[in-house]
């Protein structure tokens, strides 16, 4: 039986199938989620806050409780939308504000402007550069560096 989550700040109501993940209904709307660790709640990409319903979802398990004690955004009403299955009604939902390294195609492309959003760390949901901030060269380096780190961290974990 479906159950149905809303999505805040965009008041957005989406029907998920009981003991399905918070993921699934959020991808179902075409939202800015990623899951660069392919749903198996190793990175910080699909990091949300549950700002109503908590009893409502799956409890935290090892894996996901490891992830998110090293998000730098984390506060009590995080989850990984991979991992938080919907069992009940009246669960609410938020996404963090920004956009995620791994989703800009062309770094460079970005030197000279300002950061439209955050942009944040795909592992630890640090936030790297601020929205408003102009973007120099020498954050672009940090940015790529970041990016290669990320990837090769989350191909390890995808092998292992």
């Amino acid at each position: 039986m479906a159950k149905t989550i809303k999505l805040d700040p965009i008041n957005v109501n989406v029907a998920i199938q009981t003991n399905d993940n918070l993921l699934s209904g959020l991808l179902s709307k075409d939202l800015q989620v990623m899951k660069e660790c392919g749903g198996r709640g190793m990175c910080a990409t699909c990091h949300v806050y549950v700002t109503q319903g908590m009893e409502s979802l799956s409890p935290l398990n090892r894996r996901e409780q490891r992830t998110l004690e090293v998000i730098t955004t984390c506060t009590k009403f995080s989850r990984l939308a991979c991992q938080a299955r919907v069992l009940g009604e009246g669960v609410v939902v938020e996404l963090p504000s920004g956009m995620y390294i791994s989703d800009i195609d062309n770094i460079e492309d970005l030197i000279g402007r300002r950061a439209e959003d955050n942009i944040l760390h795909p592992l630890t949901g640090a936030v790297l550069v601020e929205a408003g901030k102009l973007i120099t060269r020498s954050m672009i380096t940090q940015l790529q560096d970041t990016q290669v780190e990320a990837k090769d961290y989350l191909a390890k974990t995808r092998d292992a």
